[in-house]
C-alpha cells in the first residue's frame, strides 16, 4: 500500500528529494497531479516535458526512430522531439503509466534506470515523475514489478481544504468555492463510478466556474450544462445552493469589520462557521499588505465572536488558526496588535470550567 500523502506534503517531498530519485503518484484523474507537478517545478523555473503514455503507440515516440548512417554503414536513432539537446536537465512526466502499452513500458525501463535512451543520457540534473490511476473503473495495465521498484510511490490524497485555498487563490467564482466549503462531499466523485454517467472531480468544478462566471445562474440551460460536467445530482444541488443565496461575502468584513459586523448580528451559527472558513482562505492567498488588513479585521471578528459567546463558531475559529492550513494568517495574527490569544485562551479556559 502506498504512503498518503497531500498537496503540502508533495511539494515538500518534491523539495528534498534527490533528482536522480524517481517519483509515482497514485491517485483517482481529475485530483491535480499533473498540475501541481508542473507548477511546482515551473517555480523553480525547471522545464517539465509531459508525455501521455497512454496515447503512444508506437516506441518511437519514446526513443525516436531510427535513421540509416550511410557514411558510417550503420543505423542510428533520431532523437524525439522531447529530448533536450541543449544539455539543461529536464522534468519528464510521464502522465497515464499505468496506461500505456507493454512496448512502451519496456523503453520506460531503461530511462528509469539509467536517465538513458539508446545510448543518449538525459542531461545530468535531470528527475522522472510519473503519474497512475487506481481503481477498477479504468482500463490499466499491470506495471512490470521491476519497473515499480524504481519508483518512490505516494498515493496522492489532496484535502478539500487544500482545493479552496487553491480555488481562492487562482479566482474561482465564489458560487463554486462556497458551495464546496458546505458540501466538501461532493468535491471528487465516488471511487467506482463506470461509464459515461459524470461524477464530480476537481477538474469539473473548475470547468463549472468558467461555465457560470458572470453568469445568472442557474436556469434550466446552464443547469444542464453543469449536469453535462459534474452529473446531475451535483449540479442539482449547486443550482439549488445558488438560489437560496451564497450568504455573506467575506471581504467587506476583511477590509473594514466595524463597519461591517452589523449584518452579523441575526446570523445562523452555520453561517458563521462558513464565513470564518472564508476569512481565512482570503487571508492566507491575498499579498502580504492586504494579509495584514484582512488579519487586523479578522481579530476583530474573533473579538466580536467572543463578546456575543458564539462560542460553536469561536471554536471552529481556534480550530482553523491552530490547523497547518493557513500559515501566513496565523503569522500575521500573532504578529496583529490585537491579542486574539486571549479570546481563544477564554474560550477554552470557559470549556474547562
Amino acid at each position: 500500500m502506498a504512503t498518503n500523502i497531500n498537496a503540502m506534503e508533495l511539494e515538500q517531498i518534491l523539495k528534498f528529494t534527490p533528482g536522480h530519485h524517481n517519483i509515482m503518484l497514485v491517485g483517482r484523474h481529475g485530483i491535480g497531479k499533473s498540475r501541481i507537478v508542473e507548477d511546482y517545478f515551473t517555480s523553480e523555473n525547471k522545464k517539465v516535458v509531459t508525455l501521455f503514455l497512454g496515447q503512444m503507440s508506437d516506441p518511437g515516440d519514446i526513443i525516436g526512430l531510427p535513421s540509416l548512417d550511410q557514411s558510417a554503414a550503420k543505423t542510428v536513432f533520431r532523437l524525439p522531439w522531447w529530448f533536450p539537446e541543449d544539455g539543461e536537465p529536464i522534468v519528464l512526466f510521464f502522465d497515464e503509466l499505468n496506461r500505456a502499452r507493454p512496448e512502451i513500458l519496456q523503453c520506460v525501463m531503461d530511462l528509469t534506470l539509467n536517465k538513458t535512451i539508446v545510448g543518449r543520457k538525459l542531461p545530468a540534473g535531470s528527475q522522472i515523475i510519473s503519474a497512475v490511476n487506481e481503481g477498477d473503473e479504468y482500463q490499466l495495465t499491470d506495471l512490470d514489478p521491476a519497473l515499480v521498484s524504481r519508483f518512490n510511490i505516494y498515493h496522492f490524497t489532496p484535502t478539500v481544504e487544500e482545493w479552496l485555498l487553491w480555488a481562492q487563490k487562482n479566482k474561482l467564482d465564489e458560487r463554486v468555492i462556497g458551495f464546496i466549503g458546505d458540501f466538501p462531499h461532493l468535491l471528487d466523485g465516488e471511487p467506482g463510478d463506470m461509464g459515461l454517467e459524470k461524477s464530480p472531480d476537481r477538474r469539473a468544478w473548475e470547468r463549472v466556474s468558467e461555465l457560470v462566471e458572470g453568469a445568472e445562474f442557474p436556469d434550466d440551460v446552464t443547469t444542464k450544462a453543469a449536469a453535462g460536467i459534474v452529473g446531475v445530482g451535483a449540479a442539482l444541488q449547486f443550482a439549488q445552493y445558488c438560489r437560496t443565496g451564497l450568504g455573506f461575502s467575506a471581504t467587506p468584513f476583511l477590509t473594514d469589520f466595524n463597519a461591517a459586523s452589523q449584518k452579523l448580528t441575526k446570523s445562523r451559527a452555520h453561517e458563521l462557521t462558513a464565513l470564518t472558513e472564508t476569512c481565512f482562505r482570503q487571508t492566507e492567498t491575498v499579498n502580504d499588505e492586504r494579509r495584514k488588513l484582512y488579519a487586523s479585521n479578522l481579530a476583530l471578528y474573533a473579538e466580536w465572536l467572543h463578546k456575543h459567546k458564539k462560542n460553536e463558531v469561536l471554536a471552529h475559529f481556534t480550530t482553523l488558526y491552530t490547523s497547518a492550513a493557513y500559515p501566513k494568517t496565523k503569522y500575521e495574527l500573532l504578529m496583529n496588535p490585537h491579542d486574539i490569544m486571549k479570546y481563544i485562551e477564554k474560550f477554552i479556559g470557559d470549556i474547562q470550567l
